[in-house]
């Protein structure tokens, strides 16, 4: 059934809208409010404009995408990821939802036949082939807040939104909704930097479908006319069409508080043994250097909203890769991996205890993260600044200095015992001769 819908949808994508021949009968315009699914892109629903009169029954969608596009992730990655609108017929739209057990609720607008008109030409027109095309921005520019511009863009009176707030911040708003995605939330938390947590005005909640139904619902015309004339529910779906909520055991929080206890728990055990664990470096901060290679690519090189400024760059940085591979020199690489074991020490221990200060937030599972980071680091520069470092390498340059000594010590030895030999027998063969 995917592949049929998504084959239609195809040609009909590549076709452009019919308008030879068309009258200028009444049309009803209304907004399509579709739920959340299972997916990690459905989890804040869909919205889209549906046209219907005589003769017309079409749905208007900027949720369009093309995986087959060339370079797709490394676009989506540095923020480059192209949404088209596209129009086709409304019960192939439906059909989806249907589909996936979602909800699906359509609001008629009050809008004049004249304001009806001039917003289904605008969308004609957008959606010619070389108009259709549009760079996605995930809270400014989407399904939602396009829709949003264009019914205030075709109105010919203004239209006044609430003005309440419920969230505040672009990330509380998401995380309201992948609440039971703690991994995907994670993600966004490690990827997205300060500019989610600036505060917001009630109309840039709207960004997120459902949101924008309610204010769509609340909203007027500064003449007092209500801006919905009727609502009504298409599909009545399940009460929830996405995943069931992720066990408390395999959150983010849970797993990596018990790694980095653990972690916490080496790094005592290496200052009582006076000797470092290596491959627990080289996979820890491996790990943290691969990720911060992403982090900065999404600082410094990607066009993505709010990826920069990024705090946690001190932290998640390329170079926590020399920890990974200086550790493996030993004493001799000390000189490469101490400036970076005393920057986890000192930055990320003062970010960790002065994060209440600033602005960002971060999920929770982060801050065992540094804690066991701070805990690792601190090990190793006090056994390397010590002197008292004891790794394989250094027992075994000690084990080979020892030897060393030893047979130079038992030659000595013997060459004085010689020595001895000799002259004993020089004075007896003296006292023979008197």
């Amino acid at each position: 059934m995917r592949t049929i819908l998504a084959t239609l949808f195809t040609i009909l994508l590549l076709l452009p809208p019919l308008r030879a021949g068309e009258r200028r009968d009444s049309v009803i315009v209304s907004l399509v409010t579709c739920w959340p699914g299972k997916e990690v892109y459905e989890l804040c629903g869909h919205e889209a404009i549906r046209v219907r009169g005589e003769g017309i029954d079409s749905v208007w969608n900027y949720g369009v995408f093309d995986f087959n596009e060339p370079n797709f992730v490394g676009r989506f990655v540095s923020g480059q990821t192209d949404y088209m609108l596209a129009s086709y017929p409304f019960p192939l739209f439906m059909a989806e939802y249907v589909q996936g057990n979602r909800r699906v609720v359509e609001q008629d607008l009050n809008l004049s036949q004249e304001e009806a008109w001039r917003l289904l030409g605008m969308l004609r027109e957008e959606a010619l082939p070389r108009n259709r095309t549009y760079r996605y921005n995930y809270v400014k520019d989407n399904c939602a807040t396009r829709i949003v511009d264009r019914v205030d863009q075709a109105a010919d009176r203004r239209v006044i939104y609430p003005d309440t707030v419920k969230y505040g911040t672009f990330r509380r708003e998401m995380r309201s909704y992948h609440k039971d995605y703690p991994w995907y939330q994670f993600g966004i938390d490690l990827a997205l930097g300060s500019g989610l947590d600036a505060g917001i005005p009630g109309r840039a909640e709207m960004f997120v479908p459902i949101e924008m139904m309610e204010k769509v619902d609340g909203a007027h015309f500064d003449d007092g006319a209500p801006l919905v004339a009727r609502t009504r529910i298409l599909f009545e779906g399940g009460e929830n069409a996405s995943l069931p909520p992720t066990p408390w055991y395999v959150t983010p929080l849970f797993i990596f508080s018990l790694l980095s206890l653990l972690m916490i728990l080496i790094a005592i055990v290496q200052l009582r043994r006076k000797r470092i664990v290596r491959w627990i470096y080289s996979v820890w901060f491996g790990v943290l250097g691969l990720v911060g290679c992403l982090t900065a690519f999404l600082v410094f090189v990607s066009t993505h909203e709010a990826t920069s400024p990024n705090v946690l760059l001190v932290l998640l940085n390329p170079l926590q890769l020399i920890v990974a591979v200086g550790v493996w020199m030993g004493w001799r690489g000390r000189w490469m991996t101490l400036p970076m074991v005393w920057w986890n020490v000192l930055a990320v221990g003062l970010l960790l205890l002065a994060w209440p200060m600033q602005r960002q937030t971060a999920d929770p599972a982060m801050f065992p993260i540094m804690a066991a980071t701070v805990a690792l680091a601190a090990s190793y520069a006090i056994i390397i600044s010590t002197g008292s470092y004891k790794n394989s390498a250094v027992l075994r340059h000690n084990k080979q200095i020892n030897e060393q000594v030893s047979n130079s010590t038992r030659r000595s030895g013997n060459t004085r015992r010689s020595g001895s030999g000799r002259s004993s027998q020089a004075k007896a063969r003296g006292g023979n001769r008197r």
